[in-house]
């Protein structure tokens, strides 16, 4: 029995140590805010929101006038208990 409440107080330690840490770095870090400018390629904004993989064509912007149109979709019904 002695050795399974050594084992626990040190984990409860060990699990102390990191509190204090975490405690720590809340406390006295303060983060460093900078701009952050992202690059969006003008063929990504072009394709409609579809990125165009490597090695095929961007998706076609309007379908052919002869294409039959989808039928809409309904949303599934709501489960109820």
């Amino acid at each position: 029995m002695p050795t399974l409440i050594r084992l626990i107080i040190t984990l409860l330690f060990l699990a102390g140590l990191v509190y204090a840490g975490m405690f720590a770095l809340v406390a006295f870090v303060e983060p460093t805010p900078k701009e952050v400018t992202i690059r969006i390629p003008q063929r990504d904004l072009l394709s409609g929101g579809q990125p165009a993989l490597p090695g095929t064509q961007a998706p076609a912007e309007q379908p052919a006038a002869d294409a039959p149109a989808a039928e809409p979709t309904t949303p599934p019904e709501p489960l109820t208990d």
